[in-house]
Parts: C-alpha cells; structure tokens; sequence
C-alpha cells in the first residue's frame, strides 16, 4: 500500500476531501521524522512506537579489497508495533 492508497483509504472512510488527508497524512510523518532527528521517541498507543535504536562500532570487510573498515556506533529510527497491533496482524 502506497501513500496514495492511504491517502485514498483516510477520504473514502472519512469523506474528508483527498487534499487535507494527503497535507494530514505528510504533517504527520514529517512531525515523526522531526522528533527522531532530535532523538525523542513517538508512542502511539494500540499502533506501535517509532523509537532510535543504538548500533554498536563493528568491524566489516570489503571482500572485493580484501580490507577491513570500522563502521562507527550510530542510530538508527525502528518501529516497534503495540502487543493489539501484533495481534490484529496474527489473526
């Protein structure tokens, strides 16, 4: 499903016309992407959470140049679904 079909989803459901959902719809994860970037966590009860995940320094390898490179510690946004949402997925 695209942002569009959700887009099309929010109107038909709602009969809120498709230019407010879709403005609706942008200013919600633009407000996501805006609290990740300063590191704080969005919990939305009974959908999930968008939190920023820790990943440590570790060592790789470039197998085409035989070295080995550090990949720095860094943080990355994760989506963690609420226990009902897993549920309703389940079933």
């Amino acid at each position: 499903m695209t942002k569009a079909d959700v887009v099309n989803e929010i109107a038909k459901n709602t009969g809120i016309d498709k230019v407010t959902v879709l403005a609706t719809v942008e200013s919600f994860m633009e407000v996501v992407k805006d609290s990740l970037s300063r590191h704080e966590n969005v919990y939305l009860r009974g959908f999930g959470s968008f939190i920023i995940k820790e990943r440590a320094e570790k060592t790789a390898r470039n197998i085409s140049k035989n070295t080995t490179i550090i990949i720095p510690a860094h943080k990355i946004p994760s989506f963690k679904p609420a226990k009902t949402f897993v549920n309703a997925v389940k079933k």
